[in-house]
């Protein structure tokens, strides 16, 4: 693919000032779109028709020369841009200087229920975009058929979510949902049992009935669970054998995901 970059876009070009603000959750709703960066996030935004644009620095267009052709076979419109352009649009330190525009991925947490799920995963109000994203990555690589995003938590389109995820993203059903009472009764109704991880949970992960279909509860990195833990079903404890107190987050999601998919598989 042959680009323009003697006339590639500026920073304040009005298409680069529109996606730049799109790093804010309030111009993402009201545009429709949602801006990411990186080979991960991009290539997966391409091969799975979620992105409609792509901005690439010339140095990015002699690296990822594959994700441009993959996009010009996909009718992807990809624009050359300065690397001045591209640290405008960039929320990192150094940036890749690629970066796609994509329509919005998420699904409702009816239409993720409704494909019978057999492992889903709920982080409930998740803060932290980097936690947001690998609970996704995380997800997705031990085959869950869900991420329901509960409470007041972190915009699962924003960039560093999307970033972290690896572009994850754009392959596991991920919704968001600010009703955490609503999202248990779905949950129920649609015949998961719901399972919290808990320091002083009343059940040891080994002996936890896993061969079912479940939903894992996974607390906000502040604070956990709180009172809302007494809502699942069971209360599961992962048994700390070294001296640390405790598991972050994403710890003990791929801990307690890992352990469900094997028992749904055997």
């Amino acid at each position: 693919m042959t680009l323009d970059f003697e006339s590639a876009f500026t920073e304040r070009t009005p298409r680069i000032v529109n996606a730049a603000k799109l790093h804010r959750a309030a111009a993402r709703k009201k545009a429709g779109r949602f801006l990411i960066e990186g080979e991960n996030a991009v290539d997966a935004a391409v091969s799975t028709g979620a992105a409609t644009d792509i901005f690439v620095t010339e140095h990015a267009a002699e690296k990822f020369s594959d994700i441009l052709t993959a996009a010009g076979y996909m009718d992807v419109y990809v624009h050359p841009i300065t690397d001045k352009a591209a640290r405008h649009l960039a929320d990192t330190v150094t940036t890749t200087g690629l970066f796609a525009l994509c329509k919005p991925v998420l699904w409702s947490v009816g239409k993720i229920l409704a494909g019978k799920p057999r492992l889903v995963s709920v982080p409930v109000e998740t803060a932290e975009p980097g936690n947001a994203g690998t609970l996704i990555r995380t997800s997705d690589a031990m085959g869950a058929d869900g991420v329901i995003f509960a409470g007041d938590t972190v915009d699962p389109l924003g960039s560093k979510v999307a970033r972290a995820s690896a572009g994850s993203l754009f392959h596991v059903p991920v919704a968001r949902d600010n009703n955490i009472k609503d999202v248990l009764g779905q949950l129920r109704a649609a015949g998961l049992q719901i399972l919290a991880t808990a320091a002083d949970g009343e059940v040891d992960l080994a002996d936890a009935e896993l061969a079912q279909p479940t939903a894992w509860l996974f607390g906000n990195e502040a604070h956990g669970l709180g009172e809302l833990a007494q809502e699942a079903d069971v209360r599961v404890r992962i048994p700390l054998r070294g001296r640390a107190e405790s598991l972050n987050l994403a710890t003990a999601a791929s801990i307690c995901l890992y352990e469900s998919a094997k028992a749904l598989e055997a």
